[in-house]
């Protein structure tokens, strides 16, 4: 009775993963570290693939990951390898069950030490922010109120004299025309209180109750501006577009006065020229005891 023996022979190197994974690679005339850039698994675990040794592997999930990984990048069918890595592993894991997983360089996470030092950083950071918190928001002490009243109390600030302070001059702010001129007043809402052409000597008053007035004209030299008959500063260097210039009697009353006009000192005529006498030479008198002519 002839005996046949019934056991299949042991898998050969050809059907592991890793052989197939190597023969693809070196078909392609891919390198392992062209392979470790297009997937970022590290070149040693790429080398630990390839001799079949999952084992060195971080977990079963990262070897399964991997494999896949380098399966994609060399056009294996990346199911088919994860299941022979499992098989390869003992994990007893059945199916085409598909792992979410992306593969990370190991050497990218950062050490412990890093973030530990991190996460004290961020709760000093939090601690002084409540310090600072708290004494900003913090209710004044009496010893600060008192303090306070000190320095803001009458007799620490010195008394003027109401006599000796004169008192700003209030009136109607009237613009007078020294020349033709355009121009247009409006206040803070942009309502035109005036947009015309003034002639030569005409005036506009600005309304009292005008919410802060204001002016737009090319020609601010043609303007005389007064504040209850008072001169102010001209508005502007002359043939230069003045806009949003303010027009209230405050607002020009803050202006520096105008400057007086230089006075050009009297001309002093020359004194007339003095006629200069010249002297007559007298003429000579007759003798007093002329000679007596002898009578004849």
């Amino acid at each position: 009775m002839d005996t046949h023996l019934s056991d299949d022979p042991a898998p050969s190197s050809v059907e592991r993963p890793g052989h197939v994974l190597r023969t693809a690679r070196e078909g392609l005339g891919l390198t392992l570290e062209a392979v470790a850039e297009a997937t970022r698994v590290p070149t040693r675990q790429l080398q630990a693939i390839e001799r079949n040794e999952f084992s060195a592997l971080p977990g079963t999930p990262y070897a399964v990951g991997f494999a896949r990984a380098y399966a994609r990048a060399v056009g294996v069918d990346d199911v088919e390898i994860a299941r022979s890595v499992r098989e390869e592993l003992g994990s007893g894991l059945q199916g085409d069950r598909y792992e979410a997983f992306e593969p990370v360089d190991p050497a990218r996470v950062p050490p412990r030490a890093l973030a530990w030092t991190a996460a004290i950083i961020a709760v000093l950071l939090a601690v002084g922010y409540g310090v600072w918190r708290a004494q900003f928001f913090a209710a004044p002490t009496d010893a600060e109120i008192s303090g306070r009243t000190e320095a803001a109390s009458p007799a620490a600030t010195p008394r003027r004299n109401p006599a000796t302070t004169p008192a700003p001059a209030a009136g109607p702010v009237v613009l007078t025309a020294i020349n033709d001129v355009w121009l247009r007043i409006y206040d803070q809402t942009g309502t035109r209180l005036l947009e015309r052409q003034m002639t030569k000597g005409e005036t506009f008053t600005v309304p009292s109750d005008a919410n802060n007035p204001m002016i737009l004209t090319g020609r601010p030299d043609a303007l005389a501006v007064t504040v209850g008959g008072r001169p102010v500063a001209p508005l502007g260097s002359p043939q230069k577009t003045i806009s949003d210039v303010p027009i209230s009697a405050a607002a020009l009353l803050a202006r520096p006065a105008p400057a007086p006009a230089a006075v050009p000192p009297p001309a002093v005529s020359p004194a007339p020229a003095r006629p200069v006498s010249t002297p007559i030479s007298a003429a000579p008198a007759p003798a007093a005891n002329a000679a007596i002519a002898p009578n004849p």
